[in-house]
């Protein structure tokens, strides 16, 4: 019989086994000190499907202690299938607090979204990444994009936005949208829409990004520049919801979802729940603003 004290001592806090979270750890240092750059990692197998969220639980499994309060949320959602479920998985192997409040949360987990809240130096955040290659649009060869990278050649992704922009008469790069990082590497802030874009420079939390299915991973410091793609005479400019107002909260300083109630009805509700419960109940929250530049 295994005694408690005994338990402990062979117990492995999370799921990933110590050689593999350490490994995961020495990877993301190196990712902090060269901010924007991909790096490689083992990673390993987890009980759901590659795709469906891994590299971010690679991280926050790695990451997490007794006692952090964790928060994940999908598409800006607390209660969607993929948040209800990897939350429920992460409180079953870790037994750590878990929270819907933004604020209250020291790790946060994320799909396709950053918090509207500002984040604090006491907070990381963990983005679930698709594809971490920015260049893949532009270059289908791994080799070559990485020794575009070494050599800090992004001709093809300067070629890639004029040609949308002759095309359309803006660059139609929505979710995913290019920036450089520290004046370097260009980077994919994952599937984010453009509104979250300007969030990312000079926070003073940690972003994460990780990707389990390509095996890489890379970092954006607290308070490192990260500077959207754009023309001296084309700017970069996020989502404009002129005047709308959110159906739910009356709230405006937020991003959309639009929701259609009918073939000729619809109305708009603040993607973050979170944000918005606390703007309904006339708690809101210190919120990052920025301007709106348009072309």
């Amino acid at each position: 019989m295994i005694t408690e004290s005994k338990f402990q001592q062979t117990y492995n806090f999370g799921f990933i086994d110590e050689s593999t979270k350490k490994e995961i750890r020495r990877k993301l240092l190196k990712a902090v000190a060269i901010p924007g750059y991909q790096v490689p990692y083992s990673s390993p197998e987890m009980p759901i499907a590659r795709g469906w969220g891994t590299g971010g639980l690679h991280a926050t499994l790695s990451l997490i202690g007794p006692e952090d309060i964790f928060k994940i949320i999908d598409q800006g959602s607390d209660a969607s299938v993929n948040a209800c479920n990897l939350r429920d998985f992460v409180k079953r192997m870790t037994n750590c607090r878990t929270t819907f409040d933004t604020a209250e949360a020291t790790l946060i987990q994320t799909r396709h979204r950053k918090p509207e809240e500002i984040l604090t130096d006491k907070q990381i955040i963990v983005f679930q990444v698709p594809q971490p290659e920015p260049l893949r649009s532009v270059e289908r060869y791994e080799f070559k994009t990485r020794l575009m990278h070494a050599e800090a050649d992004y001709a093809k992704m300067w070629v890639s936005l004029y040609e949308s922009y002759v095309k359309f008469g803006a660059i139609m790069q929505g979710a995913g949208y290019p920036v450089r990082v520290n004046g370097r590497y260009i980077m994919t802030p994952s599937p984010i829409p453009r509104w979250d874009v300007p969030n990312l420079s000079m926070a003073p939390c940690l972003h994460v990004f990780s990707a389990g299915r390509e095996k890489r991973l890379h970092c954006v410091p607290p308070f490192t520049k990260v500077e959207p793609l754009e023309f001296e005479d084309v700017k970069f400019h996020v989502e404009d919801f002129g005047a709308i107002t959110c159906a739910a909260s009356g709230g405006d300083k937020a991003f959309m979802d639009e929701i259609y109630e009918s073939e000729t009805s619809r109305k708009f509700v603040m993607n973050d729940s979170n944000f918005m419960d606390k703007v309904r109940s006339g708690t809101r929250p210190p919120q990052r603003l920025f301007t709106n530049p348009t072309v």
